[in-house]
């Protein structure tokens, strides 16, 4: 009796282990694909809290490692290509993304920039991608809150082997933004990726509009227009005279579901 008892609770783990493992795989990522909001749920608040509980580490610091481990040192689109093959196949991140990835490497390409300013670096994936395409002598400056993330980011910047081309600053983009010129003589910039809290996409536009930070000209590209969406904002660089606004449709980074970059070119 005790052995047959013995067998059933070994067959109900067994059975809840294949079960919990085919959800977590396969089902409820294949179920949320589609829509963004359950999407970001899943990924960014789920799945993300149950792995740095089990594996007592971080997302950033994971994607660190399989950077390490997979990129060509001094290779910027190793780097990119090991960090998209991880958040494709293993564990989703909140980066731009290979497919939106494709058209900031378009605007950045076609415009040729050589001062840019990115709001909100993460983990370094789009300042790796924006750094590898700029032209000898380019500065790109990039703004993170979060120090946590900044550490990691140096780290991945600097495996891509762009450190020279990159100033990473850590703190508040409302903090920064009125310091562009005093602290590092920049004048304007020629390209601006907005890709922050979603809640400073509008004012901090109107910040480098009153600081003097834009000219004629000047590219403004922002990442989740459409998920997690930032509706203010595209109602602004829509309406206002001072921008000329073009809509990217693409995808949520590695899902289906619906997200784009908004273009806006400001005309003075």
């Amino acid at each position: 009796m005790n052995l047959c008892l013995t067998l059933v609770l070994l067959g109900w783990c067994v059975g809840a282990t294949v079960l919990l493992y085919v959800l977590y795989s396969w089902l409820i990522p294949t179920a949320v694909q589609f829509n963004g909001s359950l999407a970001l749920l899943w990924h960014d608040v789920i799945v993300e809290r149950a792995l740095d509980t089990l594996t007592r580490s971080t997302r950033p610091q994971r994607l660190l490692k399989v950077v390490q481990k997979h990129a060509t040192r001094g290779d910027p689109q190793s780097v990119i290509s090991a960090i998209d093959h991880f958040c494709r196949h293993s564990e989703w991140a909140m980066n731009v993304g290979d497919e939106k990835g494709s058209i900031l490497d378009s605007v950045v390409s076609e415009l040729n920039p050589e001062k840019v300013l990115e709001l909100g670096t993460y983990c370094g994936y789009s300042t790796v991608r924006i750094a590898r395409l700029l032209p000898p002598g380019a500065r790109l400056i990039t703004l993170e809150f979060n120090a946590d993330y900044a550490a990691i980011a140096r780290q991945v910047i600097a495996w891509a082997g762009l450190e020279d081309k990159v100033q990473l600053v850590e703190g508040a983009s409302e903090d920064w933004i009125p310091r562009m010129k005093e602290h590092f003589g920049i004048e304007t910039f020629d390209f601006v990726f907005l890709d922050h809290w979603k809640d400073r996409y509008l004012p901090d536009t109107k910040l480098m509009e009153d600081c003097g930070l834009l000219r004629k000209g000047t590219v403004l590209l922002a990442d989740n227009v459409i998920c997690p969406g930032v509706p203010d904002y595209l109602e602004y660089v829509r309406n206002s005279l001072s921008y000329k606004s073009y809509y990217f449709k693409s995808h949520l980074e590695y899902t289906k579901a619906e997200d784009g970059l908004e273009k806006s070119v400001f005309l003075g």
